[in-house]
């Protein structure tokens, strides 16, 4: 039944967005006056920018890759370089100009794509109270589509500002939603709190028990390698998607079913497809238990399900300390790209692990993530206005967001299944699904599975080894494809 209620949902958002067209735009003329304060700006960045089709070269990403590491000085920069670096800066700016603009504009849509969008939050509300599905965040999300669909009301436009002799002045307040979406989202605050307090709610004592097993939330990562692939070919075949190589990578993240890393990225390589993205990423976790399972049954056997572990060594205190210090430093030292997500994350277990600041590992195992979440959500659902959510990449970015899924699942089975080749002590190739950082639903349903051929054989904390070190794998992943296309 979930599954027929799952593709349904997906043909009633593909039919949506068939039905919609393009529509005109209107500008109110206080907009047209606020286009003058960086029209400077776009004139130089358009003198200076090729618009014609990305090309990514393999060379020059390994060493844009290097320059971001503590080791940058070995790879000093020639004239040519710091040129282009400059092209791509104000191009980055223009970017950012064009986005900012759209979203300032008042855009006149048909009421039915209103009425539209409305439903689409309904059915996420709908999944989360009837079904479960991550109902902490599809409950806000939801909400915060239907709100921004409210014709006339403006509930999600952002605040413009306008600098007049060097001070600052507010035009537009926006809509609460708006001022949310730019404090949390925009700044990228959100899902850097998120990481903060999921790192407070983690045990990484079965990561370091088992260090192996990090491996199989690194191979859980292949489905954002290989969606960034699909991507690029989607958009040279198919003529009414164009994803540029930013898009693309923003899309693949969701192949590491890790929603704040997913957001983190897209709020900086690809903004006016976050509110896709995150709906996707996020609608892909809450569905691990229905698209986990079938890909995983398909890739082991029934004697390979029913593989029992040794229990796993107690880990103890000091370990636990040494180990988020420890990645912090290699982070900050090998891909600081990355070190905003990951020191996050470190940060809240060092408070968990310490055990001297119970007070704040509990603020942010509770109430902080709490509030956070409800913002996070109702600021997402923010991005689900009809005009920029009833487009042909919207089915682009929900295929390959379930294609990128699926990859990753398979990636850390397969891999599970190569390891036992040559160790002594089998794995369990259902915990290799367990890469994906969907944390802990992800483990769960690797050890339901695997109790379903060995009602004695519990798998739920090896599980955990890959699970956590898949949140890892996803921001050193994000932190990567950020070094070389930010």
């Amino acid at each position: 039944m979930n599954k027929i209620f799952f593709v349904f949902a997906l043909i009633f958002i593909t039919t949506s967005v068939l039905l919609s067209q393009e529509n005109p735009v209107v500008v109110s003329e206080n907009d047209l006056e606020n286009t003058s304060i960086i029209e400077n700006v776009e004139e130089t960045a358009g003198n200076n920018i090729d618009n014609s089709s990305e090309k990514l070269d393999i060379k020059e990403s390994i060493i844009s890759l290097l320059r971001n590491t503590a080791f940058g000085g070995f790879f000093p920069k020639s004239e040519e370089d710091i040129a282009e670096e400059k092209i791509k800066e104000e191009r980055s700016i223009r970017e950012k100009y064009e986005i900012k603009l759209h979203d300032i504009q008042i855009k006149k849509v048909p009421l039915w794509q209103n009425l539209i969008m409305i439903c689409v939050g309904l059915v996420l509300v709908y999944l989360a109270i009837a079904k479960g599905f991550e109902p902490l965040l599809l409950i806000p999300i939801g909400m915060g589509g239907i709100l921004a669909n409210i014709p006339v009301a403006n509930i999600a436009a952002i605040p413009v500002v306008q600098v007049i002799n060097n001070i600052p002045v507010t035009l537009s307040a926006g809509g609460f939603l708006g001022q949310v979406y730019t404090f949390g989202i925009e700044a990228g605050l959100f899902p850097l709190f998120i990481f903060m307090g999921v790192g407070a709610m983690t045990d990484f004592g079965p990561l370091i028990a088992n260090p192996k097993t990090a491996l199989l939330g690194a191979a859980a990562q292949i489905g954002i390698f290989g969606t960034l692939l699909g991507a690029m070919l989607l958009s040279a075949y198919v003529p009414v998607i164009t994803f540029t190589l930013r898009d693309a990578a923003s899309i693949g993240i969701i192949g590491g079913a890790d929603g704040p890393t997913a957001i983190f990225t897209a709020s900086k390589l690809s903004p006016s497809l976050l509110g896709a993205i995150a709906v996707a990423a996020y609608s892909y976790m809450a569905l691990v238990p229905i698209i986990q399972p079938p890909i995983m049954k398909l890739l082991t056997t029934e004697e390979e399900r029913k593989i029992v572990m040794k229990q796993l060594r107690p880990v103890s205190k000091r370990e636990k300390i040494i180990f988020p210090l420890t990645v912090i430093i290699l982070i900050a030292l090998l891909l600081p790209d990355a070190a905003p997500l990951i020191g996050a994350l470190m940060f809240g277990n060092l408070i968990r692990e310490s055990g001297v600041t119970e007070r704040l590992s509990k603020t942010a195992q509770n109430e902080f993530i709490n509030i956070v979440t409800i913002l996070l959500g109702l600021s997402v659902g923010s991005k689900l206005a009809a005009e920029k959510f009833l487009r042909f990449e919207t089915i682009g970015i929900l295929v390959l967001g379930l294609v990128a899924f699926s990859m990753g699942t398979a990636g850390g089975v397969l891999l599970a299944k190569l390891m036992n080749l040559f160790s002594r002590e089998k794995i369990n190739p259902l915990i290799g699904a367990a890469g994906v950082s969907a944390v802990p639903m992800a483990a769960r349903v690797a050890n339901k599975v695997g109790q379903e051929s060995n009602p004695q054989n519990f798998l739920l904390m090896h599980a955990m080894g890959p699970n956590v070190s898949g949140v890892i794998g996803s921001a050193v992943a994000a932190g990567v494809l950020l070094a070389i296309l930010g």
